[in-house]
């Protein structure tokens, strides 16, 4: 499937009533289990990428460089449409154009803009602040004329709720989708009824982001569905898996008890070797051998 296929592809299922959900994926072997999975649509994590990329915390701190790369790795592996987290653009409309461009070319079905302050913060966390709406509602336009794919999705994300509450937030959401947003992104609803609140306001498709341990209800694809969203995303739930499983293997090794009886609760060695592609590397030296 070719990018542009994987554009059309997720924006028809946006628009399709139905409520796509996409797990978080954050280095090459989530990228590659969550391909095979057939989801509908996959998304780039800004924390677990950086997490897992730098070993850093996202706080601005990931360039423009450091994510394009992961970027066009990712969607150079995955068949399933890619939505990529972008911060804030990466500095002034200038760099929001680049941005944009740069993520298209490297495959990405869609990107997320955020209208923080740099250096930006990770959603669900405090001491987020904004940028003027005036200022957001300029790159939200600049990213618009930016792109060469129609079909390229242009999500807007507000972290207005938290610090200016959610009458500001709406207002914002309104202002990016009169500037040309596709996907409107309401960070860090508190309750169901402002969910829902979010849902009636809005004739674009919404994002909703779902983190484990955070600050929005943690309801089900259908009961968001019901609520009005197009798009449910899960960023953290696989990194914070992979930490919780490492941290129990490597605590059994580390008190001298081996890994013996963990096995069940881990991908059989063969498995793993076939997801990776080894396969493909073991027919190539056979039609090569001397």
């Amino acid at each position: 499937m070719t990018a542009n296929s994987r554009r059309k592809a997720l924006k028809s299922r946006l628009a399709s009533g139905e409520i796509v959900v996409a797990p978080g994926v954050f280095d090459m072997i989530s990228v590659r289990l969550a391909d095979t999975m057939k989801f509908d649509c996959l998304y780039m994590t800004g924390f677990g990428t950086v997490a897992s990329y730098l070993g850093e915390p996202d706080a601005g701190l990931a360039t423009y460089t450091d994510m394009l790369n992961r970027v066009s790795a990712f969607c150079a592996t995955a068949e399933t449409p890619l939505v990529c987290d972008a911060d804030t653009g990466y500095g002034g409309l200038l760099n929001v154009a680049h941005t944009i461009r740069g993520y298209e070319r490297a495959g990405a079905a869609g990107i997320q803009l955020e209208d923080q302050e740099f250096p930006k913060k990770c959603g669900h966390t405090p001491g987020r602040r904004v940028i003027p709406l005036e200022d957001m509602v300029k790159k939200i336009k600049v990213a618009s004329e930016a792109r060469e794919d129609e079909d390229f999705q242009i999500i807007a994300r507000t972290d207005a709720r938290t610090t200016l509450g959610l009458d500001e937030a709406l207002r914002r959401g309104e202002a990016y989708a009169k500037a040309g947003a596709d996907v409107i992104f309401i960070e860090s609803p508190e309750s169901e009824a402002e969910l829902e609140k979010i849902g009636k306001s809005f004739d674009l498709p919404l994002l909703v982001n779902i983190v484990e341990g955070g600050r929005t209800p943690q309801l089900t694809p259908a009961e968001l569905q019901r609520l009005g969203f197009s798009l449910a995303i899960y960023p953290s739930a696989g990194f914070l898996s992979i930490a919780r499983a490492l941290e129990k293997a490597y605590g059994r090794i580390k008190a001298l008890q081996g890994t013996t009886g963990l096995e069940a609760e881990m991908m059989p060695f063969k498995a793993m070797c076939e997801l990776m592609g080894f396969q493909a590397v073991w027919d190539f030296d056979k039609a090569h051998a001397d």
